[in-house]
């Protein structure tokens, strides 16, 4: 008998999955098989929620809102001073050196700031790579599972793609 015999789904406890050892003889098997396809099917799931959320990390900013708004008051009240002392002197704000006073930005840091954020972002780029791997082999294990035509692994494997969902998605909303 050909594999291609059998192209119909069909309620059987006795099926061999992906490999010659996942031998599947009798009704406790099958439950603990159509248990393990339906984890791995979750765990799918999450791999792809865990991937939208590495490169939503990989494009948003290395500061966060609270440090730039504590960056931008310690700006003002630093240069509030110089601001006022040149509103209240004429002699000072005709000076040669008013222009030492303005205020100017610190290009030390950013050289370094911006090889630590090209480092991090390709440490994400190499991390996302990596679940996308996992994720297309663990889909095309899945696939071939549902390929064994059996109704209850396909249904392991529709229930756990629900449940992963279920449970997934609301998560990329804490993103």
């Amino acid at each position: 008998m050909s594999c291609f015999d059998k192209m119909y789904f069909e309620g059987s406890s006795n099926v061999t999955l992906l490999f010659n050892f996942w031998d599947v003889r009798g009704p406790a098997g099958m439950v603990l098989s159509v248990f393990v396809v339906l984890l791995l099917t979750v765990m799918y799931e999450l791999l792809k929620v865990w991937k939208i959320t590495i490169g939503k990390q990989k494009q948003s900013p290395n500061t966060s809102p609270s440090t730039a708004m504590s960056f931008s008051q310690n700006k003002q009240s630093c240069f509030a001073t110089v601001i006022r002392c040149q509103e209240g002197s004429g002699s000072l704000a005709n000076s040669p050196s008013e222009v030492s006073l303005t205020p100017t930005e610190n290009t030390g840091n950013t050289a370094d700031s911006s090889t630590a954020a090209k480092r991090r972002r390709w440490i994400l780029h190499c991390l996302q790579t990596a679940i996308h791997i996992v994720q297309v082999t663990l889909g095309y294990m899945l696939m071939l599972c549902v390929m064994s035509y059996n109704i209850w692994i396909f249904l392991g494997v529709v229930t756990g793609s629900v449940l992963g969902y279920f449970v997934a998605f609301p998560l990329l909303n804490h993103t």
